[in-house]
């Protein structure tokens, strides 16, 4: 069990990781929509930091749940339309 929380830790912090790099906002920044994507993108950004701390005290579980979170974010955010992404990617359920 250890090594499968290992390998889907590691698999969600690089997935968030290349979604944070592949979503690009969308609208315009100074727009209610840009707004909203700029906190979405912070949210799976910090989601992201929150991930890091847990995997460094040792505390897999959360690190994971919070890569997770962070990516379930920004997956809706895609899905919402707020962010363009690559045509060729199958990060997002777009």
């Amino acid at each position: 069990m250890s090594a499968d929380l290992t390998e889907k830790t590691d698999r969600y912090e690089r997935m968030l990781t290349e979604a944070l790099d592949a979503a690009e906002p969308r609208p315009p920044a100074e727009s209610p929509l840009g707004v909203a994507a700029a906190e979405v993108r912070e949210m799976a950004s910090s989601y992201l930091a929150d991930g890091r701390h847990f995997r460094a005290t040792d505390d897999p579980v959360n690190a994971l749940a919070s890569f997770s979170y962070g990516y379930g974010w920004l997956d809706a955010g895609v899905r919402m339309g707020l962010f363009a992404v690559p045509a060729d990617t199958e990060l997002f359920t777009t």
